[in-house]
């Protein structure tokens, strides 16, 4: 039992999603970036505190191609979501503009709350549909959170293999590039020697 119990317990914990909270200045822009698997649903909420004559705050969610995936020109308080297509390093960023002849102005304080793979999915609204018990709730989001476990292993085990089979080629390329930098060596010394030795000759300093 306490076997099964150090096992589903940081199952468990992997659930806690934490908030995330920062200042946004006037006239300020302050982004966050996470990496993401493919395939992964993305959920989000944002909240931002009042500031009169603050002006608006733009909320863009792009990839590192640029692609935007969520746009909001004045954002104050909202959900987002969104399914990724690729692995990539995704950027979520506040925009503040301030409005023309605005005095001075406090921060505003931004509250976000980001949620992806198993986090994401509502398993409430799956439990209303397929009609499951609560012990079958709780052991489809266990399932399901196991498989994200699994492919973040496979994932992790396919970049290892790629980073190793890179410092393999690389040490190899490293060998021949140094067997070359002998040779060269090598051959320019001894085409020192030969011209030296044709040089004296020339001016009789040696036979």
């Amino acid at each position: 039992m306490a076997r099964w119990f150090s096992v589903l317990l940081p199952l468990l914990f992997c659930g806690y999603v934490r908030p995330i909270s920062f200042t946004l200045p006037p006239n300020s822009r302050k982004c966050l970036r996470e990496e993401i698997h493919k395939d992964v649903l993305v959920t989000g909420e944002y909240e931002l505190s009042e500031s009169h004559g603050q002006g608006q705050v733009r909320l863009k969610i792009t990839d590192s191609a640029g692609h935007i995936l969520y746009s909001k020109e004045d954002a104050s308080k909202g959900k987002f979501a969104f399914t990724t297509e690729e692995y990539d390093m995704f950027e979520v960023c506040f925009d503040s503009k301030l409005s023309a002849g605005s005095g001075r102005v406090a921060d505003q304080m931004v509250n976000l709350i980001m949620k992806h793979g198993v986090e994401a999915k509502n398993y409430e609204e799956i439990a209303k549909v397929e009609k499951l018990k609560p012990l079958e709730v709780e052991l489809r989001r266990l399932e399901d959170l196991s498989e994200s476990i699994v492919n973040d292993f496979a994932y992790m085990k396919k970049r290892e293999e790629e980073m190793r089979d890179t410092n393999e080629s690389t040490n190899v390329r490293v060998l021949y590039f140094s067997i070359f930098s002998m040779c060269c060596l090598m051959g320019l010394a001894t085409w020192q020697v030969f011209y030296l030795r044709r040089f004296f000759k020339a001016k009789k300093l040696i036979e």
